[in-house]
């Protein structure tokens, strides 16, 4: 599943093709990717023009002249920049057409994705980002420690949990216990406030390293031709390369 540092790559490689583009066209391959009333999102995006592309989280917010549609990628979601005589593929739900005939598609081999169509001033408020925590950039300290050391839970659980703190997956959670020394299954409630404010710096660092670093390379994970300089198995020789030691 893309995490974070994957969801950038994306997000960041998508604006160098697509901002600027006029959507002439939506062609909604099957109906389930999209929640909510399906000829409502194309017919409100259709005729907008992407301003920019921001990311909550895995979310991706992409932002019209007057709406503005979020995306999550779920387990294989992907998209692709194609041209409009390229044969559609079996796995290729939606197709944007744009005013320049090229198109934006959205592939999702096990359909698991969703876009959706959202406020484009209060999308933070609303559902589903109002109920994300912090980054882990944007993470305090105390606040963090009051929501772990409430829980019995394990620590990588805890990590996983989008609404403690957001954009972290099973790959980096792994990662962050490992460089910390901390058994995935440690409860929350022993974990100290120290340790709460090393986790937030190595959780930065781990995260800020992957994304320099195009994301992971996992067979499912491509932005664009861009699938990641890291490792697809993941292991204690990358979390090395860090400052974990």
């Amino acid at each position: 599943m893309p995490e974070l540092p994957e969801v950038e790559t994306v997000r960041r490689t998508l604006k160098n093709f697509i901002i600027g583009k006029k959507i002439k066209q939506i062609r909604v391959h099957y109906d389930k990717i999209v929640v909510g009333d399906t000829k409502i999102f194309v017919e409100s995006l259709k005729g907008q023009t992407i301003r920019d592309i921001n990311r909550v989280g895995k979310y991706l917010i992409f932002i019209l002249d007057s709406h503005a549609f979020i995306s999550h990628l779920r387990m294989e979601g992907k998209y692709n920049i194609s041209e409009a005589s390229k044969p559609l593929n079996k796995h290729e739900h939606i197709t944007f057409v744009f005013s320049d005939d090229s198109e934006l598609r959205y592939q999702d081999t096990r359909k698991f994705g969703r876009l959706e169509l959202v406020n484009k001033e209060t999308y933070h408020q609303d559902l589903p980002l109002c109920k994300l925590g912090p980054e882990p950039w944007n993470a305090d300290p105390k606040e963090l420690y009051s929501k772990i050391h409430k829980s019995s839970l394990p620590i990588k659980t805890l990590l996983l949990d989008q609404t403690i703190m957001s954009g972290i997956g099973n790959i980096y959670a792994n990662e962050i216990c490992f460089c910390m020394k901390m058994h995935p299954l440690t409860p929350g409630k022993r974990v100290s406030k120290k340790r709460v404010e090393e986790l937030i710096a190595v959780s930065n660092e781990i995260l800020e390293s992957a994304i320099a670093q195009g994301g992971t390379t996992i067979h499912s994970f491509d932005a664009n031709g861009i699938t990641g300089l890291l490792s697809s198995t993941v292991t204690s020789t990358y979390a090395k390369s860090l400052s974990c030691m």
